[in-house]
């Protein structure tokens, strides 16, 4: 079966950033609790989710909206400073620029639904150059109203901003609440990339019918044929 268009995670997918999410929480969450989070608890708790969620699972209550601007700011500014300050990892993962290039010469209708919110997703755009190949009016992202994945709402609304059925495209995911989404909005096909956890995650999602390490390792071949957009 093949597909016409692809929505692409963005962190621990595109970029591969966990690392320093994971810092930047650990920091926080110990100046909210007095304890760090663990490594389990970053996988179900805080990957692909908002701040919001974040925050209100670290103090066990709903969190004020002044508390979740003022400590999600504060994260996501230590966040972009650790990215800068890490020039050895502040570059997007293998494969990524390449196949990129592959889907804008094909003309292969392409976005980002990321739970980042819009202060980071325009840092990633003016640090990685996305504009050569997204249209930002058609990324999704974090704005206070779409529900946090794994809610299916940002898999369906970048589908539409594609133009396409959710089952006519593929998503890229290496979070689970991030596949998770991607099933419930009824994308034709997921792919996993293990950009931080191994493969058997992803074996034991019966949702996930193929698993990259790599976008070196992407089958081209998915896509139907080449559609008539303008580059």
């Amino acid at each position: 079966m093949t597909y016409k268009g692809i929505i692409f995670d963005f962190n621990g997918t595109l970029f591969w950033d966990s690392h320093l999410h994971k810092l930047a929480w650990r920091e926080y969450s110990k100046k909210l609790t007095g304890v760090e989070f663990t490594d389990k608890e970053m996988v179900e708790h805080m990957f692909g989710r908002t701040n919001e969620q974040i925050i209100e699972y670290a103090i066990k209550q709903k969190p004020t909206a002044e508390m979740v601007e003022k400590i999600g700011q504060e994260k996501e500014a230590y966040y972009r400073q650790m990215c800068l300050n890490s020039p050895e990892t502040f570059y997007l993962a293998q494969g990524v620029e390449e196949f990129l290039d592959f889907l804008k010469e094909n003309n292969i209708p392409r976005t980002i639904a990321t739970m980042s919110d819009k202060v980071n997703v325009d840092f990633y755009f003016e640090s990685f150059g996305l504009a050569k190949w997204f249209e930002y009016e058609k990324v999704v992202y974090a704005d206070g109203i779409i529900p946090s994945k794994p809610a299916p709402d940002i898999y369906e609304i970048a589908a539409k901003n594609l133009g396409l059925a959710p089952e006519d495209c593929i998503v890229v995911e290496d979070a689970i609440s991030g596949i998770e989404s991607a099933r419930d909005a009824g994308i034709g096909k997921i792919v996993a990339i293990c950009s931080e956890e191994s493969p058997e995650l992803y074996k034991a999602m019966p949702c996930v019918s193929e698993i990259i390490n790599n976008f070196d390792e992407f089958n081209r071949g998915l896509f139907s044929t080449v559609c008539t957009l303008d580059k």
